[in-house]
C-alpha cells in the first residue's frame, strides 16, 4: 500500500488492531529495557509558561497577556507575569538540566520578544536573550531544540483577525525568518509549530484558551493559515541555511472507537483525520485528508486558493510528537454541519486499557503511546520521529523532610517509556524524548494549580527550585540509556 492508502485505511488500528501486529516487548534478564545508543532524553518549557518578564527589554503583549489578566479566564486569576522567572534565573535552569544529564532542551522563543507588534525588524534585546540561552546550552553540552511559535501571538496580530486572516502566515514568515538569520549558527534543530490543532480549536473554536473565541469558522480559516504558515517558514529556513533540521510538533493520540458499530468506528476515522493528521497530511502530501471537509467547500471554508497546494508542502527533516492521552470516539448527531461537529471523543475509556486519572483529570493510557507511533509511522514513514512532550500532572509537594515523593510520576514514566522502546523494537524510528516538564509552571488555562515537572517550583518562596524524586529517577534513565 502507497502512503496514501495507509492513511485512509490506517485511522481504525487505534487500540486492539495495533496491539496485533506489535512484537513483544525485549527485554533484559533482569527486566530493564535498553534503548538505542545515541538516544537524546531531553525535557521541555515553554516561553510564556516559565519566562516571566512580560513587560521587558521591549517584549510587547501577546494573546496570553490579554486572555491570562480576563476576569474569569485562568484558574485564581493566575497569569504568567513572573511564571518561573526564568527569564533572569536561565543560568539556573540550565544548570537543572546539567545536573540531570539531559542532552537536549526544547524550548520555544516568544515571538512578541522579537517583534512586539508582530510586525517590523526584531527587537534586539529578545534575540539577545535567545542568543545568551543558546550559548549556555551549549557550553553545557545540550541540544538547544527551538520552537517558533508555541501558542504567544503578538495581541497587535489578533487585533488585525488573528490565525483566521491568512495574512498572519506571512508575518509569522517574516519572524521566522528573523529569528533564524540570527540564530540558525548555533542552533541547527527547530520546531515550527507545537499542537496546530489544539491552540486552533481551544482558542477559536472552544474559547477556552488564549483568544477566547467560539467561531467554528474562525477555526476552520485558522487551520488554513498555520498550515500555510508551516510550509512558508520550513522553506524560509532552509533558504537561510539548508542544513537546518527542520520539524513540526504534533498532539497525537489513537482514536479508539467506543463500540463496534458502524457509526463509531466511521467517527474514528473522521477523528483520526481532524485530530491526528489535519496539519500533518499538508505538509506531507500538500492537501486536507479525506473525509472531513469536501474539496468543493474548501475554498469558501477554509479560503483555500488556488496553487495553495505547493504552498502547504513542507518535506520535514523530524516530526515532533506530543503525547498525554488516547481518545475514545463516538459519534453525535448535531445537525450543524460543521466538520466533525458529529464526533465526540473523550479520554480513552477501554476495558483493560486505563490506570487511573493524573491529577489534572487525564486518564493513564501507556499503551497508547506505542498505538499512535505505529499509526503515525504509517503517515511520516522513514522521517525521524522525536517525542517533544510525554508527562504528567500529580500535585505532589515536599513533605515535612522537605522530599518530593512523586511516586506515581515515576510510575507514569516508567509505563510510557517501556511503551516508547516497544514501539522502537517494532520499527518506529524514535530518536529523542522529551520530558513534559523540566519545571512546575503557568499550565495555560489551569494556572499553577497543576504540575508538571520533576523540578518543584516554590512560587511562594522565591521561585525556589528542589527535585523530585521523579527528577532523580529520570536522571538515572538518562544516564544509564535504560529504564530498570
Amino acid at each position: 500500500m502507497n502512503r496514501r492508502e495507509l492513511l485512509q485505511a490506517g485511522a481504525l488500528l487505534g487500540g486492539a488492531v495495533l496491539g496485533q501486529v506489535s512484537t513483544a516487548l525485549a527485554q533484559e534478564s533482569d527486566g530493564s529495557v535498553e534503548f538505542p545508543p545515541g538516544f537524546l532524553w531531553g525535557s521541555a518549557t515553554v516561553a510564556y509558561q516559565v519566562e516571566g518578564a512580560c513587560r521587558e527589554d521591549g517584549r510587547g503583549p501577546s494573546i496570553w497577556d490579554t486572555f491570562s489578566h480576563a476576569p474569569g479566564k485562568t484558574r485564581n486569576g493566575d497569569t504568567g507575569d513572573v511564571a518561573c522567572d526564568s527569564y533572569h534565573r536561565w543560568r539556573e535552569d540550565i544548570a537543572l538540566l546539567k545536573q540531570l544529564g539531559l542532552k537536549s532542551y526544547r524550548f520555544s522563543i516568544a515571538w512578541p520578544r522579537i517583534q512586539p507588534t508582530g510586525r517590523g525588524s526584531a527587537n534586539q534585546a529578545g534575540l539577545d536573550y535567545y542568543s545568551r540561552l543558546t550559548d549556555g546550552l551549549l557550553e553545557a553540552g545540550i541540544r538547544p531544540l527551538a520552537t517558533l511559535y508555541h501558542w504567544d501571538l503578538p495581541q497587535a496580530l489578533e487585533d488585525d483577525g488573528g490565525w483566521p486572516n491568512r495574512e498572519t502566515a506571512e508575518r509569522f514568515t517574516d519572524y521566522s525568518r528573523l529569528v533564524a538569520q540570527a540564530l540558525s549558527d548555533r542552533i541547527g534543530d527547530w520546531v515550527l509549530f507545537n499542537e496546530p490543532k489544539t491552540f486552533t480549536q481551544m482558542g477559536y473554536l472552544q474559547g477556552v484558551h488564549a483568544p477566547g473565541r467560539k467561531d467554528p469558522l474562525a477555526f476552520l480559516r485558522a487551520t488554513h493559515a498555520v498550515n500555510l504558515a508551516q510550509g512558508q517558514a520550513f522553506r524560509t529556513l532552509k533558504e537561510i541555511k539548508p542544513t537546518l533540521l527542520v520539524g513540526s510538533a504534533f498532539d497525537v493520540s489513537p482514536m479508539l472507537p467506543a463500540t463496534v458499530s458502524a457509526e463509531d468506528q466511521a467517527a474514528a476515522v473522521t477523528a483520526d483525520a481532524l485530530l491526528n493528521l489535519w496539519h500533518l497530511q499538508p505538509a506531507l502530501m500538500g492537501d486536507c485528508p479525506a473525509g472531513v471537509l469536501l474539496a468543493d467547500r474548501q475554498e469558501d471554508i477554509l479560503g483555500f486558493r488556488p496553487g495553495d497546494e505547493a504552498i502547504l508542502r513542507a518535506p520535514f527533516d523530524f516530526v515532533g510528537l506530543n503525547y498525554y492521552t488516547g481518545f475514545r470516539v463516538s459519534r453525535v448527531p448535531r445537525g450543524s454541519g460543521i466538520p466533525g461537529a458529529d464526533v465526540r471523543a473523550e479520554g480513552a475509556i477501554v476495558p483493560g486499557a486505563p490506570r487511573g486519572k493524573t491529577d489534572i483529570g487525564w486518564v493513564i493510557y501507556p499503551g497508547g503511546l506505542h498505538e499512535i507511533l505505529l499509526r503515525m509511522h504509517q503517515v511520516t514513514g522513514d522521517i525521524p520521529i522525536e517525542i517533544t512532550e510525554n508527562g504528567c500532572a500529580y500535585n505532589t509537594r515536599p513533605d515535612q523532610d522537605g522530599r518530593i515523593r512523586d511516586d506515581a510520576r515515576i510510575a507514569y514514566l516508567r509505563s510510557h517509556l517501556k511503551e516508547l522502546h516497544r514501539a522502537i523494537k517494532d520499527g518506529v524510528p524514535v530518536r529523542a524524548y522529551h520530558l513534559w516538564s523540566l519545571l512546575d509552571n503557568f499550565e495555560w488555562a489551569e494556572g499553577f494549580a497543576q504540575r508538571f515537572g520533576i523540578v518543584f517550583v516554590d512560587f511562594e518562596q522565591g521561585q525556589k527550585r528542589m527535585f523530585k524524586d521523579s527528577g532523580h529517577w529520570y536522571a538515572q534513565v538518562a544516564a544509564t540509556n535504560r529504564i530498570s
